[in-house]
Parts: C-alpha cells; sequence; structure tokens
C-alpha cells in the first residue's frame, strides 16, 4: 500500500512539473513569437531588436500626445517588473495600469490583450517570471494631454481555449488579436483608429534607427492591400518581412518574431485577414 501511495504521489507531482512546464512553454512562444514583446520592450537598433539586453525597455514613442519609453520588463526588482505581483502584471497587461496607479500610454496594447484567456494570461506571467534582470532605468513618460485606448472590437473579454475550439476564423481573430496587428494597420482618420471601415488599411508612419516605415494596408483590398496575394506570399510577409515584389520590409514589423510562428496558427491568422473587407489606405 505503502509503495501504491508513492507511485501516485511520484505521479502527480510529474503531472505537475510536466503542466508547468508546458505553461512556460506557452508563455515562450506567445512572448517571444506571437505577441512579439521584444520589438517595443527589447532595445532596437538598425536591423531590429538588441537581443542581448531582451526586453529590458527604452524603445521611445514621442507623440503630440506624450513621449514615453517602452518599460523594462524584465527581472530587475529596481527598474524591472521583479518587485511587482503575478496580479500586477496583470493589471498592467489588461488595463494599463502599474502598481503605483499610473497608466500606460495606448501604445502598450492592454486593450487588445483583454482578449487573452485565462490560461494564456497565466503563461506570459510565468515565463516573464524567468527573464534574467537587466538594470536599465527607462525614462519617465511625459503625457501633454490625455489619453484614451481605443478597443479592440470584439477583444473586450476573454476568449478562452473552449471559446475558439475548431473554429479557425476566430483562432486567427484571437492570434492576430494578441499580436496586436491592428495597432499599427488600421487606418486613422485625425490620428483616431477607425476601427469601422480602416481595419487593415496600414499608413501609420514609424520613424526609427530604420528611417521611417509605414504600416502595409493588409484588407482585402485587391490594389492597395493584400486581396491578390496568395496565401505563400502573405505567410512570406509576416515571417520573412518580404513583400510581393521581393523588396524587404521594416521594422517595425516583428517578421523576426513571426518566423518561429506555428504553421497551424499562421494559417488561421491569414484566415482571419481574408476576412477583413477592402479599405482604402488614409492619405
Amino acid at each position: 500500500m505503502k509503495k501504491l501511495m508513492i507511485a501516485v504521489f511520484a505521479i502527480a507531482m510529474g503531472s505537475g512539473a510536466h503542466a508547468s512546464e508546458d505553461l512556460l512553454a506557452r508563455g515562450d512562444y506567445l512572448v517571444n513569437v506571437v505577441m512579439a514583446c521584444g520589438n517595443c520592450h527589447t532595445p532596437q537598433g538598425p536591423a531590429g531588436p538588441d537581443m542581448s539586453r531582451q526586453l529590458a525597455g527604452g524603445l521611445p514613442f514621442i507623440e503630440p500626445a506624450f513621449e514615453v519609453y517602452a518599460s523594462n520588463i524584465t527581472q530587475d526588482e529596481a527598474t524591472g517588473i521583479g518587485a511587482w505581483s503575478d496580479d500586477d502584471i496583470k493589471r498592467a497587461l489588461q488595463e494599463g495600469v502599474r502598481p503605483d496607479g499610473t497608466k500606460l500610454a495606448p501604445v502598450m496594447p492592454f486593450n487588445f490583450y483583454k482578449v487573452l484567456s485565462s490560461r494564456d494570461l497565466d503563461a506570459v506571467v510565468a515565463y516573464l517570471r524567468t527573464v534574467p534582470a537587466v538594470a536599465n532605468d527607462v525614462p519617465n513618460p511625459n503625457y501633454k494631454i490625455h489619453i484614451e485606448a481605443h478597443p479592440m472590437p470584439g477583444a473586450e473579454a476573454a476568449l478562452e481555449e473552449a471559446d475558439r475550439a475548431g473554429d479557425k476564423v476566430l483562432e486567427g481573430f484571437y492570434l492576430a488579436t494578441i499580436a496586436h496587428c491592428m495597432e499599427c494597420h488600421v487606418g486613422r482618420v485625425n490620428g483616431v483608429p477607425d476601427v469601422v471601415s480602416g481595419m487593415g488599411a496600414g499608413g501609420m508612419k514609424f520613424p526609427g534607427p530604420w528611417g521611417e516605415s509605414v504600416s502595409a494596408n493588409i484588407s482585402s483590398h485587391p490594389e492597395e492591400g493584400i486581396g491578390a496575394w496568395t496565401d505563400e506570399e502573405v505567410a512570406r510577409a509576416i515571417t520573412a518581412g518580404v513583400s510581393r515584389d521581393g523588396s524587404q520590409l521594416l521594422p517595425p514589423m516583428g517578421y523576426w518574431a513571426y518566423a518561429n510562428m506555428r504553421e497551424e496558427d499562421l494559417s488561421a491568422i491569414i484566415a482571419w485577414l481574408r476576412t477583413l473587407p477592402p479599405a482604402s489606405t488614409p492619405q
């Protein structure tokens, strides 16, 4: 009887360790591939992110309404999130509020992350706990006017795995939302995202070490967008940063991260992109 109890205990312990490992692996995949957190939170050079300072923050966002810098999200206790609780991290991710009550600028896509499933949210936190501490004291934000974050339609609440099961397009929407594609690729009217008729329209400008890039039109528009592209051409643009004409896409498109995306996830995202109506890029 004693041997049986030990065996059962060992199996239970092994199962728990496996579940924890799976959670970490999922968090690693989400943070470093789908959500491409390093695209903002890792310092950038002309060719992309400086991985020697992974997730140490500092990328500037200089806008008429604010001057902010991507936070240090390593486990450094003084300059990162090492002293934050799990709930603190989740609140920042989904509500845009730091432990001290100060708000994050809406360049942090917390309104997109409201859709994260409970397990994926746990996975992201579990992985962030493993990120080595890097000391990098990021400048405080400077808000010039009151800023409101604009919600992503359909992302107001968590989409759990059971909600998405068997629905490829919905899975694609979920993945594209936590990848916050429409943070850059939605058209804007007077600086305000047009989530009604501008989904995928692109046109947003991004100055940086690479010069200035402009977000592409990824709606189904046959001339301005990707309506005439094959699935293979869309996949190549996402994962290799190569446009249909063979030209190289510029940062901050996170193709360096998306290169490691699972084939089924990439296929689901493309299936969802195909549902976007044609939209013209704002002039």
